[in-house]
């Protein structure tokens, strides 16, 4: 992941270095056209000179042609011929390229050239000047070095103020950030963000604020709900479990209205389970268990099976167990005996008579699998109520349980069918 001012910066650099490509050739083009007129204000400047010049020598005529022809072969750059027949008497502006007559490298240069009209003793001339252009090539170069540079120049003043940016103008935001990493529902404290001067963060921390004092009184209002409905549903549900339990010892039942009264007993306990379930699951999902406690999973494990012993009798299970010692992990012991007992439960419930169940432990790894016949529909696996088989003494809540206890400690949850074996695993 890249922090905010990197993405910002990229796009910006790749702009800035297309612009500046672009604008080599444009630079090029104008300062060609710049230059171009102002040669040509100078050819014209110089022929009004040369004009001048020669007018104010006062020379008889034949002086003059003898001086135009010294002229014409002084002065390269320079020429005054008289009117022929077919000249319009018009002024032409042209560039031209040719070899320099000086070397014998092939150096080709390009001139600025100007035709005009001068009158000297009140006759016409036609008098042509031109003047080098510096080479095209050499300017491309110095323009693009130039840019180059500037380029340069662009990317280390954006990278120096970004990261000077960085520290100042970002500064609130990374402390309201801290400050939400710290937060805590469970302690039910509002955070106090700093006050900023910027706009956009200050817009921020207020809505932040209000997200998270509704987040609190939200939780405060479920978490009562919670305690609420543990206290006052189960309860009743003790009493009647109790007054059905007194029922059953009655020598006065006859057959049938024991059996009425045995059905009503088992749908109660079953109710009961399914209610202190729920309230488990609540409990999980508004964080108001401890996640902080480091305890031995394997020592766990070991009172677990000690204590199921009884119910892998009553089925004639074979049971294989490869449990590592000091296996620490962090968490809520409370909740891991939990996910423990419903693990092996679960695979007690759904293992044939005389089939067998293997319990592994590993340092990051803890196993529970037992012989079976079909795999499991993996999309209903985990969810509430859903009935995996047709055994009806469960409460439909067990792999919910598990799936959010793991949630609740980070670790994962799987499942898997391989050689007529189910196998859940939860990598912590």
């Amino acid at each position: 992941m890249k922090p905010l001012l990197s993405k910002i910066t990229k796009p910006f650099l790749i702009y800035v270095l297309v612009v500046l490509v672009i604008s080599i050739p444009v630079y090029y083009l104008v300062v060609d056209t710049i230059w171009k007129a102002e040669l040509d204000e100078h050819n014209k400047i110089i022929a009004e000179k040369t004009a001048y010049g020669l007018n104010k020598l006062k020379l008889t005529d034949q002086k003059l042609s003898e001086s135009i022809e010294l002229w014409n072969s002084i002065q390269p750059g320079t020429n005054i011929q008289n009117i022929k027949k077919n000249d319009l008497l018009k002024d032409s502006i042209f560039t031209s390229e040719k070899q320099k007559s000086y070397t014998k490298e092939p150096n080709i240069d390009r001139f600025r050239s100007l035709s005009t009209i001068i009158y000297v003793n009140n006759k016409p001339f036609r008098f042509t000047v031109e003047t080098n252009i510096e080479e095209s090539q050499e300017t491309i170069v110095v323009i693009a070095i130039t840019t180059v540079f500037f380029f340069i120049m662009i990317v280390l003043g954006l990278l120096f103020i970004n990261r000077r940016l960085s520290g100042s103008v970002w500064k609130p935001f990374r402390d309201t950030l801290e400050k939400l990493k710290k937060f805590n529902l469970n302690n039910e404290t509002k955070i106090e963000f700093n006050t900023t001067d910027t706009l956009e963060f200050e817009e921020l921390n207020r809505s932040l604020t209000k997200l998270i004092e509704h987040n609190i009184s939200v939780y405060k209002t479920q978490k009562e709900f919670t305690e609420n409905a543990s206290h006052e549903l189960q309860t009743p549900l003790a009493i009647l479990k109790n007054k059905l339990d007194i029922l059953l010892q009655s020598e006065d039942l006859t057959e049938k209205q024991y059996g009425i009264a045995e059905e009503m007993n088992k749908a109660l306990t079953r109710s009961s389970r399914i209610n202190k379930n729920l309230l488990l699951l609540a409990k999980i999902e508004n964080n108001q268990f401890d996640n902080s406690e480091v305890f031995l999973f394997n020592t766990f494990l070991h009172h677990s099976m000690e204590a199921l012993q009884e119910h892998f009798e009553q089925k004639y299970i074979s049971v294989k167990e490869e449990i590592v010692s000091e296996v620490k992990v962090h968490g809520n012991s409370s909740l891991t005996e939990i996910l423990i007992n419903n693990l092996i439960l679960n695979a007690i419930r759904h293992t044939p008579p005389h089939g067998s169940i293997s319990v592994t432990l590993t340092g990051s790894v803890f196993e529970v699998a037992n012989s079976g016949s079909e795999m499991l529909d993996k999309d209903l696996l985990f969810k509430r109520f859903s009935k995996l088989s047709s055994d009806s003494s469960g409460s439909g809540l067990g792999l919910s349980i598990i799936k959010e206890i793991c949630a609740f400690h980070g670790w994962t949850v799987t499942y898997r069918f391989e050689n007529n074996r189910h196998s859940f695993s939860v990598v912590m």
